[in-house]
């Protein structure tokens, strides 16, 4: 039987976990749930797709993702998708599509009960809890061709510059960029470069955070291949007063 992963917006301090993960063992006491975060911030769907996007491929495929971050008795349509050999069930408000490049493998639109107040017990966690028991997507909902998309915060690049925001900020105030390895080493080979981070400039890129002494910045490429700005032993968003979407730029001298 496939694991089930739960990512929500419901914190910690409420019952709704709890009553979710008891709808899903009413319906199979053997189902094996892990929980990947309750603490995305509410309806930020841009913080769940980069932390699902970030884990989703260690898990092995057919694992059934349950998402209920925005999901609630006002969304419209629920869906439960097929994407790159995983299965994704969350209300259509758009942050499946941000989670992969890859066009999904099937879609299809869940029954919705109307009058409920909770739809990731009543509407979600009956479909994750199908899909874990064999059933195909067509037999729980009504295959479409669409779904509701967003658009990702996009690099810029050229030869003279790479322009980035933060698009994360982690639990130790490590800012990570969207700016990639594999673009930085094709515009930067033997090239000089200057990077800025708020007020703040820097001409080299360090292997991990442990390169610099305590209290002092270091940028590099994380396990993601992404940049990312920390402070060793502190908080980079504090000390360098950035948050989510702050611009990151490379300048080339060519």
């Amino acid at each position: 039987m496939p694991l089930i992963t739960f990512m929500s917006d419901f914190g910690l301090t409420d019952y709704y976990i709890a009553a979710v993960k008891a709808k899903l063992y009413t319906s199979d006491s053997s189902l094996q749930i892990v929980d990947i975060s309750h603490q995305i911030d509410s309806f930020d769907l841009s913080h769940a797709s980069f932390i699902l996007r970030s884990v989703y491929r260690d898990f092995p495929q057919n694992t059934v993702h349950l998402i209920a971050v925005g999901a609630s008795s006002f969304a419209e349509e629920y869906i439960a998708v097929q994407l790159d050999n995983h299965f994704f069930v969350s209300a259509d408000n758009g942050i499946i599509s941000l989670l992969s490049e890859q066009e999904p493998q099937k879609i299809v639109r869940l029954s919705a009960n109307t009058s409920s107040t909770f739809a990731a017990k009543d509407i979600l966690a009956p479909a994750v809890a199908a899909i874990a028991s064999g059933k195909k997507l067509e037999e729980i909902g009504q295959v479409v061709n669409s779904m509701n998309r967003k658009i990702p915060r996009q690099l810029k690049a050229n030869k003279k510059m790479i322009s980035g925001n933060i698009i994360h900020v982690d639990n130790y105030g490590n800012l990570i960029t969207n700016i990639d390895r594999y673009t930085f080493d094709v515009l930067s080979k033997d090239i000089n470069y200057e990077i800025t981070v708020g007020r703040e400039h820097f001409s080299e890129i360090q292997q991990n955070y442990f390169d610099v002494d305590y209290g002092e910045c270091a940028l590099f490429f994380n396990h993601q291949g992404l940049l990312e700005i920390s402070i060793n032993h502190g908080s980079a968003s504090v000390l360098l007063g950035l948050a989510f979407d702050s611009p990151v730029h490379i300048r080339f001298e060519r």
